[in-house]
């Protein structure tokens, strides 16, 4: 008795994508059915294959090797390209090339593959590595598919996974060893063989950023390989930790800080803390500003921040406003001879304008609103200027303004502010962390805007001698996509550091659950991106603008990231790769401020007090958690 067996030829083909579909080119698998082959009954089994075709055309059995990695020296001399050719030939060889196009590459897993250990597998995400001749081109899964599945039980399935091409590592000579570089000099070849990337590839990859980088978790792919970051690429280039709200990104931010600290403990780092999470998370180290301690003099406020402070999102051209910039660089120039006493530059009057960061008293200009009403004649209305004198003197006795207006005396703090500000020196303490959430919501924006300013004018006239790192959490308040939203003076000092800050020497860290509500100019300027965990598909969207094609692939793992998992892309790390950070110790876990919800409502307040306690914390503006046992 006969029976008849299906014989199926598979060819991939390469088609152009249709407008506005994806990147690149959508492939398409075409499978060409022949006529059914008659065969005897009792068929025989197709043997496995247990040898390969090396580039030569010659056949090498698959085996282990336990020989030294071609990537380590010895006695300061590196292997020849014989012995990495014949290393790279004895890795497990899970498939071939069958289709090169651009950045992209198919490869048709081998038979064996599909039966061997589920480690041993490619997987999305997993780093490959394909030998090219004159280098080993490593490239990241980024899509699996079988076309062909075969209609027998005891059939071969034809299975194909995609690769993008990220960089290569160069064959070893006589005067240079094996080394990593991103992009794809010598590109795959139809038929060469391709691996999963082994340990010690893995190894000698993150280890490419030498004497610079740092520590802050391992690779997925493989747990005892370290994930480091380029320290000066992670900050003169800005970076970026996204990921939805309890995803860990104050964790992330809290750990790659920390492990930058331990290699380079006198940096200088200003964290803009609006939950008030990062007070322990460096110990002793930290200096916590918070609203009883917390100084920003009024004088050193331009004149935009000045009229937010008073009249939050008013109009720039209403009376009063015109009327205080007539009268403010009058009041500034009345105590210019005390604030350039013993200075080097020579005072100049003409030069005070309405943004000039000169000490005045708030006493003087009212004085000056007051000589301008009784000037006034009996055609001119006086109630613009009542009107301002009224909220300059309201605002300025206001408690929760006592940071900006409580002190007793005026003087030029000027100095003194930046040096604790931007710790210097460091005194063991590098790491300022400015708590937002106890300042008045009215002046946050102002508050970052004027931090911001600071540290991208300190950078500038001081030509980068002292580098500064600035961490803004929630960063879409501060830098919205919509210029209508938030403060104009604090998008563009963002924005500014964003596009100059490398060459001033202030480094712009940014955290927001809302990628697509950050302004592109920021995100875009961040050229190391740790995304974590990100459901919304308008937020994936807008990551995906931002970062390398090659790189986009990776980020449709973005929803099923675990707690503490991260997708690292961008010129701090050797190539896209899925990270899991380090923990942290207990201690220096950022405080979460999330209520519970069943923990307060399994228990009843009787205590009459609590009310009353509340009401004094409100009246104080003082952010304290409620003590209710």
């Amino acid at each position: 008795m006969r029976s008849q067996r299906l014989s199926w030829k598979c060819k991939a083909a390469a088609s152009p994508s249709k407008a506005g579909q994806g990147r690149g080119r959508a492939r398409r698998f075409h499978c060409r059915r022949r006529k059914p082959v008659m065969t005897a009954a009792k068929t025989t089994t197709r043997r496995r294959r247990t040898k390969t075709a090396s580039r030569n055309g010659t056949m090498t059995p698959h085996k282990s090797s336990h020989k030294k990695s071609p990537f380590a020296r010895k006695g300061g001399a590196s292997p020849t390209a014989e012995a990495f050719d014949q290393a790279f030939q004895d890795k497990p060889r899970v498939g071939t090339v069958v289709s090169v196009t651009g950045s992209h590459a198919l490869v048709m897993l081998d038979e064996e593959t599909a039966d061997s250990e589920r480690a041993s597998r490619p997987q999305l995400g997993a780093i490959m590595s394909v030998d090219a001749g004159s280098s080993i081109v490593l490239g990241l899964v980024s899509a699996m598919s079988m076309p062909a599945p075969s209609l027998d039980a005891g059939g071969l399935d034809m299975r194909i996974i995609e690769i993008e091409l990220i960089g290569e590592f160069t064959k070893p000579t006589i005067n240079a060893p094996a080394r990593f570089r991103r992009g794809v000099s010598a590109y795959p070849t139809l038929g060469d063989n391709v691996h999963v990337a082994t340990r010690d590839e893995l190894t000698a990859l993150f280890a490419v950023n030498g004497a610079a980088s740092v520590r802050v978790g391992v690779v997925k792919q493989d747990s005892s390989i370290p994930a480091t970051v380029n320290v000066d690429e992670i900050f003169s280039r800005h970076c970026a930790v996204l990921g939805t709200t309890g995803a860990g990104k104050s964790c992330a931010i809290a750990l790659l800080l920390r492990a930058v600290l331990q290699r380079f403990p006198h940096a200088h780092m200003v964290i803009l803390d609006p939950h008030n999470e990062y007070a322990n998370s460096f110990g002793d180290g930290a200096v916590v500003f918070d609203p009883t301690n917390f100084s920003l003099p009024y004088w050193m406020l331009t004149f935009d921040e000045l009229v937010e402070v008073l009249y939050p999102g008013r109009a720039r051209d209403s009376e009063e406003i015109e009327i205080l910039a007539d009268l403010l660089p009058a009041a500034k120039k009345m105590n210019l001879g005390g604030a350039g006493r013993g200075s080097r530059l020579r005072a100049d009057t003409s030069a005070v304008t309405v943004d000039t960061p000169m000490p005045y008293r708030i006493s003087e200009l009212l004085g000056l609103i007051d000589k301008a009403l009784g000037g006034l004649d009996a055609a001119r209305s006086g109630a613009p200027y009542k009107r301002l004198r009224s909220r300059i003197y309201t605002i300025s006795q206001d408690a929760r303004y006592a940071f900006m207006f409580g002190s007793l005396t005026v003087q030029d703090t000027l100095k003194d502010m930046l040096s604790e500000l931007f710790r210097i020196p460091v005194d063991g303490r590098p790491v300022s962390v400015i708590e937002l959430g106890g300042l008045p919501a009215e002046v946050v924006q102002v508050v970052v805007s004027v931090v911001s300013r600071l540290a991208f004018e300190f950078g500038l006239w001081s030509k980068g001698a002292a580098p500064i790192a600035l961490v803004v959490e929630d960063a879409h308040r501060y830098a919205p996509a919509d210029a209508k939203e938030g403060f104009g003076p604090t998008r563009r000092s963002l924005i500014r550091i964003a596009k100059e800050g490398r060459k001033t020497g202030v480094s712009l860290w940014i955290a927001s659950q809302r990628p697509t509500e950050l302004d592109p100019t920021v995100l875009s300027q961040c050229n190391t991106i740790f995304a974590m965990r990100l459901a919304n598909q308008a937020d994936q969207d807008a990551l995906r603008a931002a970062v390398p094609d090659a790189s986009t692939s990776l980020l449709s793992c973005l929803p099923s990231l675990g707690l503490g998992e991260a997708i690292a892309v961008g010129e701090g790390v050797p190539m896209p790769t899925r990270i899991r950070f380090d923990a942290l110790p207990a201690d220096a876990v950022p405080r979460s401020l999330t209520a519970c919800f069943t923990d307060g409502w399994s228990v009843d307040i009787e205590d009459n007090s609590f009310i009353d306690r509340i009401v004094e914390q409100w009246r104080a503006q003082r952010m304290m958690t409620p003590d209710i046992d």
